[in-house]
């Protein structure tokens, strides 16, 4: 679903952009073309706003965002923007395929891997990912979940399937990789299908609204409205959680992180923190040393609760 509602913005948007073009041009090219290239790109401005809104909502934090820390985070997090919605997700969703051997009689099977998108995404946000695990060997599954604006409970029975896939072709407890309410997604599966913390060797989050986030309370979708600050979901969710998950939990969180803020929120209670300073919400998912602190993950042994 997502797809379709991606390959329909991207066609809005160069209808809009050809459209002042055509009736700009006798008028004069300068004005038609700089029109056409505003109405194209008018959500990077937008952008650009919402990251200099971080100057006022992370300045009590730890390490405040500066002005040009966040406009290097803004340029860069635009042009992947524009990459993992105009291209990636709308158009190559399905154009990597999960990979899934046969169920190994070895104990040495690489572990396998569960990789959960955020709010408004899909699997094609982990293409870049898969080349590099499955040159590894690792059984991985991307997950698509429906439906797009629903509850974030919905998401728990997919999970459940693909943790237990990962299991049976790994022998061995998979590490969960999530983006933004993917984070959130993971521990709701819990809550629903729960059982033994050793089914999982790690989750590692990035950029999850833990806490819930400010920039939740400009949609009125319900998954949305159970990631605001305070909310009743994220509330109850934390009170049937054992602090033995979410010592499970690595929380990757950034200063410049232009829709999960302030940025302490995406820190789970009991988890293990990692900070990425001058890094926006979606190239969370495509910093190259997140990637490889993750793959050094896969190649640890299985975790042991802190005492």
């Amino acid at each position: 679903m997502n797809a379709r509602i991606q390959r329909f913005q991207m066609m809005l948007r160069l209808l809009l952009a050809l459209g002042a073009l055509l009736w700009l041009w006798p008028r004069g090219p300068v004005l038609a073309i700089s029109t056409g290239l505003l109405l194209f790109w008018f959500y990077g401005l937008v952008m650009a706003l919402n990251f200099g809104l971080l100057l006022r909502i992370n300045a009590s934090a730890t390490t405040a965002p500066g002005a040009l820390q966040l406009l290097r985070a803004w340029w860069a997090e635009f042009w992947t923007c524009e990459w993992v919605f105009g291209v990636q997700q709308p158009f190559a969703e399905r154009c990597l395929p999960d990979h899934l051997p046969p169920p190994s009689a070895s104990a040495q099977a690489p572990r396998g891997v569960l990789l959960l998108h955020g709010y408004t995404c899909n699997r094609g946000l982990w293409n870049h990912w898969l080349p590099r695990l499955r040159q590894r060997g690792h059984a991985y599954l991307a997950l698509s979940m429906e439906p797009a604006f629903g509850s974030i409970d919905a998401y728990a029975d997919a999970i459940e399937v693909a943790v237990r896939r990962l299991a049976q072709a790994t022998g061995r407890p998979p590490l969960i990789v999530a983006h933004s309410m993917g984070g959130l997604a993971v521990r709701a599966w819990w809550r629903r299908h729960g059982g033994d913390t050793a089914r999982l060797h790690r989750i590692v989050t990035l950029g999850s609204p833990h806490a819930g986030t400010l920039m939740a309370n400009f949609s009125s979708a319900t998954n949305a409205r159970q990631m605001r600050r305070g909310s009743a979901w994220l509330q109850e969710l934390a009170a049937q959680e054992a602090p033995q998950f979410r010592q499970r939990f690595i929380c990757y969180y950034s200063n410049c992180d232009q829709i999960v803020c302030p940025a302490g929120t995406a820190v789970l209670a009991d988890a293990e923190a990692r900070y990425k300073p001058g890094v926006g919400h979606l190239r969370l998912a495509f910093d190259g040393a997140v990637l490889d602190e993750v793959l050094g993950e896969l190649s640890a042994a299985d975790f042991r609760p802190r005492p």
